[in-house]
């Protein structure tokens, strides 16, 4: 049995890794094809220089991908299947109850972290060499620093004590202890979308208030109109850090708030910006949000109950190297997360499809309130400031893209309100 468990293990480490790489290089077959002959929609998005350097762009992260792939299949082979996780298990592990729960959480905690610290040397260099080429990155050494250090206290702050709760009702609530361990992890995540923007958000950036003026009128009219009633509109430094730009709005109830990147500010006119606004605004008004956390749910409420089958059965950890007559729940909880990557990135086509769905109905709720041109211009520019790749290969983005392409939003927007070009 245990043989079958790592066989398993391996076959689904390999076959993502593979899939991946493939869907890479279709994707990149199809972008340098399309380099030599693109569409005639992408000549009414970029001139030929622009549209080169996003080609360029994405070539390069193409090549960046497909090593990130490997390198990170290695890291996670090395993991399973080397036994550094019993070895390291068993410095953590004391024979006091108290203690041994807070050994139990500090192993996963600590394994997180060496996996953090194992993608520093990708992440320095997608932000100081790769994104830094194409005038994206804004941040400095010493800032990046700064910020990674900042998560790891923030980590370790919040993801003891919320890992040390759970091991805690695994011990004092019995077979089921999942259902409380969900419910905790639930109000936890509400809580956190309160918290998040009040306090753990400008600890990174600064938040000011949108000044007044024509562009807080139109933007404050938009939300009185489509019931969208926000806290604040506030602007965030996001131009410190990366030239990419973005909106969102965080919070529920009276600690709901509107939040701009000053990079799309600066990047898009008052009537683009309320398109923007408008789009986000139709994620609320159409429910997306709490569909896809319905659907989170359901998903987090199935890996529990998994978890605590697998708690159970002594021999899936037995075939990791564990020993089930010294471990207590946290090798369950470990292989079970850096298991759960394996398979659930086979449902990515499934939640891309889901996401995409949402987009296509938040476009039309933003065209219906704004007109269909102001967002078309704006999606524009942001694919020309952000070097956007308009021309993927369909399996690739069918696969990862939680947005439609702009010429699929473009075509979907003219059929619905007949935008003109």
């Amino acid at each position: 049995m245990e043989t079958y468990i790592i066989s398993a293990a391996a076959v689904l480490l390999l076959a993502k890794a593979s899939w991946q790489t493939v869907l890479a290089f279709l994707n990149r077959s199809y972008v340098k094809k399309c380099s030599h002959f693109p569409p005639e929609a992408v000549k009414q998005v970029m001139n030929e220089k622009t549209f080169s350097r996003s080609i360029a762009y994405t070539l390069d992260k193409n090549r960046m991908e497909v090593f990130s792939i490997w390198y990170g299949t290695i890291i996670l082979g090395v993991l399973l299947f080397s036994g550094i996780l019993p070895w390291l298990y068993h410095l953590y592990f004391e024979a006091d109850n108290y203690t041994f729960i807070l050994s139990e959480s500090l192993f996963l905690v600590s394994v997180y972290i060496v996996l953090s610290l194992t993608g520093l040397p990708l992440e320095y260099y997608s932000k100081f060499k790769l994104e830094e080429h194409y005038g994206f990155n804004k941040s400095s050494v010493g800032l990046w620093i700064k910020d990674n250090f900042k998560g790891l206290i923030i980590g370790l702050v919040i993801g003891v004590p919320l890992i040390s709760l759970i091991i805690y009702l695994i011990f004092r609530l019995g077979d089921l202890w999942w259902i409380w361990g969900f419910a905790l992890v639930v109000i936890f995540q509400l809580v956190m979308m309160v918290i998040y923007p009040m306090i753990i958000l400008p600890w990174f950036n600064k938040l000011s208030p949108l000044p007044d003026g024509e562009l807080k009128d139109r933007l404050m009219q938009l939300a009185e109109r489509t019931g969208f009633k926000a806290r604040t509109i506030q602007i965030m430094d996001g131009s410190k850090r990366s030239g990419h730009s973005n909106a969102f709005f965080t919070g529920f109830g009276r600690f709901r708030r509107i939040v701009l990147f000053d990079t799309l500010v600066e990047q898009l006119n008052p009537q683009e910006l309320e398109a923007v606004l408008a789009h986000e605004i139709g994620h609320y008004q159409k429910g997306h949000i709490p569909k896809m956390m319905v659907l989170s749910w359901a998903m987090l409420l199935a890996g529990f109950a998994l978890i605590a089958w697998l708690l159970n059965t002594p021999v899936f950890i037995q075939a990791f190297g564990f020993s089930p007559e010294q471990a207590g729940p946290a090798p369950v909880l470990l292989l079970f997360g850096l298991l759960t990557g394996l398979v659930a990135f086979w449902l990515s086509p499934g939640l891309s499809l889901i996401s995409r769905k949402y987009e296509y109905e938040s476009d039309r709720f933003a065209a219906e309130h704004t007109g269909g041109q102001p967002l078309v211009m704006a999606l524009r520019k942001l694919s020309e400031k952000n070097l956007a790749n308009l021309t993927p290969h369909a399996v690739y983005s069918g696969f990862y893209y939680s947005h439609p392409t702009l010429i699929e939003r473009e075509k979907a927007l003219k059929q619905l309100f007949s935008t003109p070009d």
